[in-house]
This record gives C-alpha cells, sequence and structure tokens, in this order.
C-alpha cells in the first residue's frame, strides 16, 4: 500500500490555464519565425493577440514560461529583464531550465505581458518601477526588431506613471527614448514617444515646450494610423491654444479621418469634435447641425450644439447662459479658455446680423440689442468690426448711427473662389498621401525578366541549331542516295 510520502500530488491545469498556455507559445513561435525572416509583420501579428490573451492571463501560467526562457546563455540584460519580470509577479528567481537563448524579442513580450497582468490588477506603483527597468533594458539593447514591442512598453511605461499621478517623473525617459529612436531609426517607438511627450506637456499646459518640441522634431510618415490620429490631436490642441485657429482646424479634420469609425473609438471621436467645434466656431464658421444628430457624438456635444446656436444667433446673454451652466464640463475637457474667447464672436454675430437687417441703426439700439454696458462700448466694437471686414458700414459719430452699405452679391466677390480653393487643396492632398501610401515591387522582378529573356534566348539558339542540324542530316542523306544511283 502506498504511503502519503510515496504519493506526487500533481495539480492539473484548467481549460483556461492550458489556453493561455497554447496562446503564449503560439505568439512565441510568430516572434521567433520573425527573427528567422526578418519579418515585422510577424511581431504585429503576435502584438494583436495581446487584448485577448490579457483577459485569462495568469500569474502562475507566465511565471512558467518566463522560468521556460530563462538560460545561462542569455544575455546579462535579457536574464535581468525575465528576473524582475519573475520576481514582480511573487515568483522566486527563475533558474536556468531553458535549452537555449531567449531572443530579446521573446523576453521584453513577456515583459510586456507582466505590465499588462500589474496593470489590470491595479498593481500601478510595482509596475512602474519594473516599467522603468523594462525601458531601460530595451533601449541598451537597440535592435530594429524591437520596434513594435518597445514602443508598447514604453507606452504602459507612461500609463503607470500617469495613474499614480508622476506622469513629470516619466519625462526624461520618455527624451532618452527618443533620442535612441531616432538614432536607431525605430520609426513606431519614435512616434510613439513623441505622441506621450505632447500629452505630457499638455497635461502641465506647457504649451510653448509642445510646441517647441513639435517644431524640431518630424514625426514619422508611415507611422500607424492610431498614432497619427493622436499626435494630429494634441497639435490641434496646441495650434488652437497658440491662436493658430486654421492650422488647429487641419489638424483635427484630419485626426477624425485618420482614426477608424468604431465603437472602440467612439471616446476618441467625442473629445476630438469637441475641440473641432470650438475652432470652427472661433474662425467664424458655424458647424452643419448634421454634425450634431450622429448617435456617438449627439449626448457628449449638447453643450457644445447649445454654443454654437448662440454664436449663429449673436446673443450674449444666451451665450453667458450656457457658459455659466457648462462650465464644469467645459473645464472637465479643458476647452474653458478657449470657450471664453468665444464672447467676441458673439458680438461680431450679432453685429452681422444687425448690419443685415437695418440699414440705419442708433449706438444706443445697439448697445441694448447685445446687451453691452455703453455706447462708447457698442461704439468701439462696431468700429474693429468694420476695420475687419465683418460688415460694410460706415459710422456718424456726430448723430449716433451706424449706416450700413448695400448688401452685393456673394457671387461678385472672391468668397467662392477662396471657397473652392479650398476644397481643390484637400482633395490634392488626399490624392498625394495615397499615391505615397502605395507599395510598388522592388528592382527584384527586373531579374527575373533578364533571366527569363536570356532563357527565352537560349532555347530560340537551341531551336535554330537543331534546326540546322536536322538540315545537315537531310542533305547528308540526299547525297548519300545519289552516290548509290550512280
Amino acid at each position: 500500500m502506498a504511503t502519503p510520502e510515496n504519493v506526487t500530488m500533481e495539480v492539473e491545469a484548467t481549460p483556461e490555464q492550458k489556453l493561455a498556455e497554447s496562446h503564449l507559445a503560439r505568439n512565441v513561435k510568430f516572434l521567433e519565425r520573425g527573427i528567422a525572416t526578418a519579418e515585422v509583420h510577424y511581431t504585429h501579428r503576435a502584438l494583436r493577440t495581446i487584448f485577448s490573451l490579457r483577459k485569462r492571463l495568469q500569474p502562475d501560467v507566465l511565471a512558467e514560461s518566463i522560468a521556460a526562457h530563462v538560460s545561462k546563455s542569455n544575455s546579462q540584460v535579457v536574464a535581468d529583464c525575465l528576473h524582475r519580470a519573475a520576481e514582480s509577479l511573487g515568483q522566486p528567481r527563475a533558474a536556468g531550465s531553458a535549452t537555449k537563448a531567449c531572443e530579446p524579442e521573446v523576453c521584453l513580450f513577456l515583459c510586456l505581458l507582466v505590465q499588462l497582468y500589474h496593470l489590470d490588477h491595479n498593481e500601478h506603483e510595482r509596475g512602474a518601477q519594473l516599467s522603468d527597468a523594462f525601458v531601460e533594458a530595451a533601449l541598451d539593447l537597440q535592435r530594429r526588431t524591437l520596434d513594435p514591442i518597445v514602443s508598447r512598453i514604453i507606452f504602459y511605461c507612461s500609463r503607470f506613471f500617469e495613474v499614480t499621478g508622476r506622469l513629470a517623473d516619466a519625462r526624461p525617459m520618455l527624451l532618452r527614448a527618443l533620442q535612441t529612436a531616432t538614432l536607431t531609426n525605430m520609426k513606431e517607438t519614435k512616434a510613439m514617444v513623441l505622441t506621450l511627450l505632447l500629452r505630457n506637456y499638455l497635461n502641465y499646459k506647457l504649451y510653448d515646450q509642445a510646441e517647441r518640441l513639435a517644431a524640431r522634431s518630424s514625426f514619422p510618415t508611415d507611422a500607424p494610423n492610431n498614432l497619427l490620429a493622436r499626435y494630429l490631436y494634441y497639435m490641434g490642441r496646441i495650434e488652437a491654444v497658440q491662436l493658430n485657429y486654421s492650422q488647429a482646424q487641419v489638424h483635427l479634420l484630419e485626426a477624425t479621418r485618420k482614426a477608424p469609425s468604431t465603437p472602440a473609438t467612439a471616446g476618441f471621436q467625442q473629445t476630438v469634435h469637441k475641440i473641432y467645434v470650438i475652432v470652427e466656431l472661433l474662425m467664424g464658421n458655424i458647424p452643419e447641425r448634421s454634425l450634431f444628430r450622429t448617435p456617438v457624438l449627439k449626448k457628449p456635444l449638447q453643450p457644445y450644439f447649445e454654443l454654437a446656436q448662440a454664436v449663429r444667433v449673436g446673443d450674449l446673454s444666451q451665450f453667458q447662459d450656457v457658459v455659466s451652466r457648462y462650465q464644469d464640463q467645459f473645464l472637465k475637457d479643458q476647452v474653458l479658455i478657449l470657450v471664453q474667447r468665444l464672447r467676441h464672436n458673439v458680438i461680431k454675430a450679432g453685429i452681422r446680423s444687425i448690419s443685415v437687417a437695418y440699414s440705419r441703426i442708433s449706438l444706443r439700439d445697439i448697445c441694448l440689442k447685445l446687451h453691452l454696458d455703453s455706447e462708447e462700448d457698442a461704439e468701439y466694437i462696431v468700429a474693429k468690426a468694420i476695420r475687419d471686414g465683418v460688415i460694410d458700414a460706415t459710422i456718424d459719430h456726430e448723430k449716433g448711427f451706424v449706416k450700413s452699405a448695400e448688401v452685393h452679391n456673394v457671387y461678385g466677390t472672391s468668397d467662392p473662389q477662396h471657397a473652392f480653393d479650398k476644397r481643390i487643396t484637400f482633395c490634392l492632398g488626399l490624392y498625394n498621401e495615397s499615391v505615397k501610401s502605395m507599395r510598388y515591387p522592388g528592382g527584384d522582378h527586373r531579374k527575373e525578366l533578364a533571366y527569363a529573356d536570356e532563357a527565352i534566348k537560349r532555347e530560340r539558339e537551341l531551336a535554330q541549331e537543331i534546326e540546322n542540324e536536322e538540315y545537315d542530316s537531310d542533305s547528308d542523306a540526299m547525297d548519300d542516295a545519289t552516290d548509290e544511283d550512280l
């Protein structure tokens, strides 16, 4: 009879653990295949399964996978990364059980999974310390094939610092990562770091530093669309605060077009359109009503819809009422400073509607209609509107009235030409981007064509030789027959 000491208790793995192990093994094979063939799309294929894998990620499965890739032949950087990852999961230092050295891509992929585990379990302090070490190790390796994995490790490292309220402490790490990515031509990492630095500066309202960073660095043209959309959004915010409304409008519009229209990106679309509506109003344009009727944007843009109505009508009291009612919302969306600039636009819209409705009106009536403090303020505002070209009118200072000029035909002005030129510029820009994104085959096919031409030429020469040989043999046979007859 077997005693309890002789019985080895083995815990059978659950179906979830088996599924997680199979997914991990499959991703490791993708990474190894990408390393062997030097193809990055295998790495992206492994990274696309992370979000389904993190739902069934368990510390024991992850620790076993880390221990299986630790070997004595590993480099010091890779071994330190794996040991830190195993210790963060509450596991002892892994012994060298692997038969071959772990590639840095596989090592950092496992470190990325450890980051996600700590983030999902709200272990932010431990995750921040661990992520800082992971980033240092990844930057020391400086391998271009690590680009997609390193960019995500840096993103989650910055996320840990942001959640713990120490986003400013991540700035030196991001600046070093930007320098390394630029020198080693890691395009995806550079795009990610630039986006994170802009977010870092905007979080502390350092608009001048963010503008200098964007001016002195170039965003990679072939970066993924999700990074490009976020970068354009941050640039739109910077340009809006710096009073460059036309450039901000272009950036925000491009951000809405680059971002995918899926339920997962609804929050990003809402955030971008909030800034976009304010910029449109600051430029003197009124957004189309269909924008506010979109199901995804209808409820979040309700305060901005009422704001657009107040600006369109030119009612200053209605505008102030909307700002006072939704002040907390505007402050939360970080657009209150832009909303406060709309007061002058509301007054200009009111003056424009008054000049269209009345050919002659007193300054006193303008003061009452626009809810201004005095006639002197009304006179100053009307004079500035005339100088800016908002209205075509004259002021009679002695009698205290404003006389509007006759309304000219809009098609006799240059406004339709400007609108048409704007649309042409957009279409040409879209065409140029489409041409740049096309992929053409390299020069290898030319070698194949040259080889095919040589093969065809050899076949023709061989056929010609065979034909000549047959002709010669026929001639010899005829000569022989003639000799026999003789």
